[in-house]
């Protein structure tokens, strides 16, 4: 008998919502890119991934279009994943610092990683239709996950994309008091989740510097350190104040 998360994960598979992500994902599929023509290529929605008693939740973009819409995993098969899961791996959440199929014995522990979309869009870019077609999915993760005590948004879409699942739920009254910025933590209420926002480890981030890997290990030394920590206090919605962060916007 299927859990709730395996059956959410197989009617993730099958959506067909967004024409133009179905053609993109296939068409990728079909030409591929020379290093990977001899891979078959997933084509398809990709599912989330991770520990179901996780009590850390990622929350991505989007797979990547020679990434996990190759390999069918979220962050695996690309660099943004290599980045990615060293980290987590320095940190004791996942098994091995380097993910490059599915079937490579990755495993995390404590954690579980989804995206605001599911299917690789054009030039990384979803449209406002393919992003809200996918809410449904990861509100009923979150739904799902019990033990999640920190969500972490890599980047400034999947941290907009969870604030309006918490402003369709009551759980925040707006999203305006919450600032994107790299490693801050956001309180959002009484028995939710603390919110990290984290820039996120692409390839224009990472090669330029914007992120670096003692930066995003930051992210999950930090996360490590909250979900050990006993709640003392009540929690208060919004940010924590506002630290100078590098770069001059933020992604």
């Amino acid at each position: 008998m299927p859990t709730a998360l395996e059956t959410l994960a197989k009617e993730v598979i099958e959506c067909r919502q967004c024409a133009r992500l179905v053609a993109h994902c296939q068409h990728v599929a079909q030409v591929k890119r020379r290093a990977y023509r001899e891979c078959e290529y997933w084509g398809r929605p990709v599912p989330a991934f991770g520990d179901p008693h996780a009590k850390v939740m990622l929350v991505g973009l989007a797979p990547a279009a020679h990434g996990a819409n190759r390999t069918g995993r979220m962050f695996t098969g690309d660099r943004s994943g290599d980045f990615l899961y060293r980290a987590l791996f320095q940190t004791g959440f996942a098994s091995q610092p380097e993910s490059v199929a599915a079937g490579d014995g990755m495993k995390l522990d404590g954690v579980y990683i989804s995206a605001a979309v599911r299917c690789a869009p054009p030039g990384n870019k979803p449209n406002t239709d393919e992003i809200r077609n996918c809410h449904p999915f990861l509100k009923r993760e979150l739904d799902l996950l019990k033990d999640v005590r920190v969500v972490v948004a890599l980047g400034r879409i999947a941290f907009d994309v969870y604030l309006s699942i918490l402003r369709e739920q009551g759980t925040i009254v707006s999203r305006s008091k919450f600032a994107f910025g790299h490693n801050r933590t956001h309180q959002t209420g009484p028995g939710s989740p603390l919110l990290i926002s984290s820039y996120h480890p692409s390839q224009q981030n990472t090669s330029t510097g914007r992120l670096t890997e003692k930066m995003l290990l930051a992210v999950f030394r930090r996360v490590r350190k909250l979900i050990s920590q006993k709640s003392s206090s009540p929690e208060r919605s919004g940010s924590e104040p506002r630290r100078p962060a590098p770069g001059a916007r933020n992604r």
